[in-house]
């Protein structure tokens, strides 16, 4: 009996480790601007696979969210990786356009100048990026 909680206590103790490590991946987003920022933080990982479960699943949005992974793989430096990955992300006003529709103005401290917008729709009640927005609205769309 003595080793029956032993063991049990080791699984439930292993289990608590491995789920808080991916709760980031595996907790869905409550609002519009906790599902931004964490399509923005994910990106700015490098975090791609995270990155897709948040946007609108159309084959714009794939596509180019598969044209930034490959930049971000191929072109950028380790440099400019480390720099993303420690960079802040800047929230500079929430538009709320409806109850299922908003556009967020944000950047980031590593370019601080660079000032970007995502929208974002709520659909089968879950908040998600519509990736394509940010290239409609920039005059530069490559990475």
């Amino acid at each position: 009996m003595k080793q029956l909680l032993q063991i049990s206590f080791l699984l439930l103790f292993l289990s608590g480790c491995n789920s808080s490590g991916d709760q980031a991946a595996t907790t869905s987003p409550e609002d519009d601007l906790d599902a931004a920022r964490s399509f923005i933080r994910s990106t700015l990982d490098g975090n791609y696979k995270t990155a897709r479960t948040l946007i609108l699943p159309d084959s714009a949005n794939t596509e180019w969210l598969d044209i930034y992974e490959r930049s971000y793989n191929e072109k950028m430096t380790a440099e400019d990786k480390k720099a993303y990955k420690n960079a802040s992300i800047n929230i500079h006003e929430l538009q709320k356009v409806n109850d299922s529709l908003s556009i967020v103005h944000y950047s980031n401290s590593y370019f601080k100048k660079d000032t970007h917008q995502l929208k974002m729709i709520k659909t089968n009640n879950r908040w998600l990026v519509d990736f394509k927005y940010y290239f409609e609205n920039k005059k530069d769309s490559l990475p």
